[in-house]
């Protein structure tokens, strides 16, 4: 699925847990730093965060089985907004008037889901597969 990827692993962990096993052996000089926030000031919870461009970043965070839709313990990358590209966001969904100001607001539009879909899509894939290396050296990856 594009903007979300799923790990499954053999046994809950918690954040802090997945944060430490990062510490670890996350090549940052490849993939970049992370550090545990919200990646908006609107967001819900907390997860460890992770640059992909300019207006996206990645998430990651882990979720424990249980319920009726999480039938196995796993490990999920997601791209999310960045704060900037929040703002943004926000400011393309207000109603304009006028076809011209319509026009460049569908046309910013279309380039940030083109750039979800493209950049923050690969960096995404790439932190993915390093992630399940990490888990798989950890004897965490099912």
């Amino acid at each position: 699925m594009i903007g979300r990827q799923v790990i499954p692993i053999n046994k809950p962990i918690t954040l802090q847990e997945l944060e430490q096993i990062m510490q670890e052996h996350w090549d940052k000089e490849q993939y970049g730093n992370f550090k545990i926030g919200r990646p908006t000031k609107a967001s819900i919870e907390e997860y460890i965060l992770l640059p992909a461009t300019h207006r996206y970043l990645i998430i990651v965070y882990p979720r424990k089985a249980g319920g009726l839709f999480s039938k196995e313990d796993k490990v999920i990358l997601s791209t999310a907004d960045t704060p900037q590209g929040a703002e943004i966001a926000v400011a393309e969904y207000f109603p304009t008037r006028g076809p011209l100001t319509k026009l460049l607001q569908t046309s910013s539009v279309l380039n940030a889901e083109k750039e979800r879909k493209g950049p923050a899509e690969e960096v995404l894939q790439a932190c993915t597969a390093h992630m399940k290396e990490i888990l798989k050296e950890s004897g965490l990856l099912k």
